[in-house]
């Protein structure tokens, strides 16, 4: 009898003092998690009990706290880019406007035939770059919708390639450029959309125009399956430039906005490989930046991709939208 006594009493003080244990342990989380709400605090709960569950419950809630910490951090981020976005923005759309505005008064005030007819070619040319970037700006919308698809066609890529760069032609000569082209024999048949990589070689070269000095070229190859296709030009010593933002919204790495690009050429390119089924990437090499879209050949033998089926209820001619 005294045994069982002695046996229930240990087991009752055993009792007292796990709860006494799981209070204070509780207690003590709780005011962590006050301090941690109240001060936004980096703190995160602890745990001095050797009790597997009470452990398993701190190491969840602290999970918790690390993924609302992350998320905060991403938005505040998020926030900040879309400021300088708007930012960015308002800069590149008040600049014509403001020269527009000029102009005008100008022409206004002039009775020469000649000086009517100068302002007027310069006032089209505002309007021109005025319209190319709101036409940039609907386009990247568009990709921002994940339903967005292509209307995707048999096609050849090398013939499309080559008129996209001869169009150029003008711009190299202006400026006084003559670019190396290194360009395949070869047809190059892929599944795309004419006027989507029409746009993707489009803005590769303006971008090389717009930021290249001495060296601009280009490439086109097959490879491994995959039409290759390679944009280059030279950069400033000085310049830096992030290859994993590249691709970015608005990305500059001129951050002093000293050039006429909205920032959102490379962002668009990418959202129109992407949805040719292909990959885009950028690298810095001895003082070239490159950009290489790669897009895979096309066998009629070959089952097609399930992306690459067109779906008139969903997919839409980009050619539509311009």
């Amino acid at each position: 009898m005294l045994f069982w006594a002695i046996g229930a009493t240990i087991l009752a003080i055993s009792l007292l003092i796990a709860f006494i244990q799981y209070r204070m342990q509780i207690r003590k989380n709780c005011h962590q998690l006050e301090v941690m709400n109240k001060h936004a605090s980096n703190q995160r709960l602890t745990s001095e009990v050797p009790y597997k569950e009470v452990n398993e419950l701190v190491l969840r809630i602290n999970e918790i706290c690390n993924r609302h910490q992350e998320d905060s951090i991403l938005m505040e981020r998020n926030e900040n880019a879309l400021k300088e976005a708007i930012a960015n923005l308002s800069h590149d759309i008040r600049t014509p406007l403001t020269s527009l505005d000029g102009y005008v008064q100008l022409l206004a005030m002039t009775d020469s035939a000649e000086e009517k007819e100068h302002y007027m070619q310069i006032i089209q040319s505002r309007i021109g770059s005025l319209k190319e970037l709101l036409e940039e700006l609907f386009t990247y919308t568009k990709m921002q919708d994940q339903n967005y698809e292509l209307s995707m066609v048999a096609m050849d890529g090398r013939q499309c390639i080559c008129e996209t760069v001869l169009a150029f032609y003008e711009d190299f000569e202006k400026r006084g450029l003559s670019p190396e082209v290194s360009f395949c024999e070869e047809n190059l048949p892929i599944m795309g959309n004419e006027v989507a990589l029409r746009r993707v070689v489009q803005n590769l070269v303006k971008n090389a125009l717009e930021h290249g000095k001495n060296r601009l070229g280009m490439e086109l190859a097959s490879e491994a399956g995959y039409l290759k296709f390679t944009c280059f030009n030279d950069k400033k010593p000085e310049e830096i430039i992030d290859v994993e933002k590249i691709f970015q919204r608005f990305y500059k790495g001129d951050k002093a906005r000293t050039s006429t690009s909205t920032g959102l050429g490379l962002a668009i390119a990418k959202g129109l490989v992407d949805r040719m089924n292909g990959t885009i990437k950028a690298s810095v090499e001895e003082q070239l930046f490159r950009v290489e879209v790669s897009i895979p050949l096309y066998e009629k033998n070959k089952t097609e991709h399930p992306g690459e089926k067109r779906t008139s209820e969903k997919r839409e001619n980009i050619a539509k939208d311009h």
